[in-house]
């Protein structure tokens, strides 16, 4: 049977690979172990068998043994611990773009489309690969995690500013005012529709969905996930859509996306949260052209962290930074205020 006549997707996190594996309606029948050991990349009959042993691996949800003989249909879940590798970053003279730089620190303004640190599908091209090229001995901080100067972080397909750290003492510093939540970050997004209130407060734990681990969900009680707190307000309604200015309090993941979504209103061509989809206003007709061309002008969600505000690890001065939208995230709110303006 080949890998065509399967589903097969693999996701990660900091220490595992994730599959899901729909066995083919002609799938005979086969021996677990066996069966994973054809179909997962790289991986031995005895990390297999060390997998399923640890309970890491379900058919249909269950947890079986080795023994288990897959028929067809049945659908196999596995996580797996991501193979060694060098710990080495390979310097790669990649462009950035630094709007701030000193002894101690640098801030950097991160462009669409490129992933921070190294990971699972994206061990080159990142942003760390650049810094290591263009900085030397820049600190890994704790537990030397091989993200060298690395304090925060912004998804790959959102634009926008990050602090750098040059020395230990800076990242300590830094990374200290994150923990406190003292740090001042405000991002500006693209939402569909228009909130019936100006200004507003979204408080919802944060954690990763059960059925999707790409997905964050919103969970009210508090029974999981971590607190979360954004603030928003209103800039530019633009009736099916609207420009607006975020404020985080605390900073987890996918947070500003899985907010709005959770209030109804996901940001802009985002295709993890439903905003790549017409959600206001018809699906015919000239709208639905001007949309489409957003769509394609624009790689990602539209979501931009604008600006950063902090205290200096040695001056202990406040520092304030600040960037213009991306030129095509510009261009889809003109597009937007055109429409509007003359319908």
């Amino acid at each position: 049977m080949s890998l065509n006549e399967l589903e097969i997707t693999s996701e990660e996190d900091d220490l595992f690979e994730h599959y899901r594996i729909v066995a083919d309606k002609g799938q005979s029948l086969m021996r677990l172990d066996k069966y994973l050991s054809l179909h997962v990349a790289n991986a031995s009959r005895t990390k297999i068998q060390n997998g399923i042993d640890a309970e890491a691996v379900k058919v249909n949800g269950q947890i079986t043994k080795a023994s288990y003989k897959v028929k067809p249909l049945d659908v196999v879940t596995l996580s797996l611990p991501q193979p060694p590798r060098d710990t080495e970053i390979i310097p790669e003279d990649i462009p950035l773009d630094i709007i701030y730089e000193d002894d101690v620190l640098l801030i950097v303004n991160k462009p669409t489309g490129m992933v921070v640190h190294p990971a699972f599908g994206n061990w080159t091209g990142t942003l760390i690969n650049a810094l290591v090229y263009h900085f030397q001995n820049l600190p890994t901080g704790r537990n030397g995690e091989g993200r060298p100067g690395l304090v925060h972080r912004i998804d790959k397909d959102t634009s926008g500013l990050l602090v750098i750290a040059k020395t230990e003492f800076a990242m300590t510093f830094i990374a200290k005012q994150f923990s406190d939540h003292t740090i001042e970050r405000t991002y500006n997004a693209l939402i569909w529709g228009e909130p019936k209130e100006e200004k507003g407060t979204i408080i919802g734990n944060i954690g990763r969905s059960a059925k999707d681990r790409r997905v964050m969900d919103i969970f009210d009680d508090g029974s999981q996930g971590k607190h979360a707190v954004t603030h928003y307000e209103v800039i530019k309604p633009m009736r099916y859509v609207s420009l607006i200015k975020c404020n985080l309090e605390t900073g987890r993941t996918h947070q500003i996306r899985a907010h709005m979504q959770h209030i109804g209103h996901p940001i802009f061509n985002d295709n993890v949260y439903g905003g790549d989809k017409i959600l206001r206003g018809g699906s015919t007709g000239s709208y639905k052209t001007m949309v489409d061309n957003c769509f394609s002008y624009l790689p990602g969600q539209a979501l931009h962290a604008k600006s950063l505000g902090f205290i200096h690890p040695t001056t202990r001065e406040w520092i304030q930074f600040d960037t213009a939208l991306p030129e095509n995230f510009q261009s889809i709110l003109d597009k937007w205020d055109t429409y509007v303006k003359y319908q």
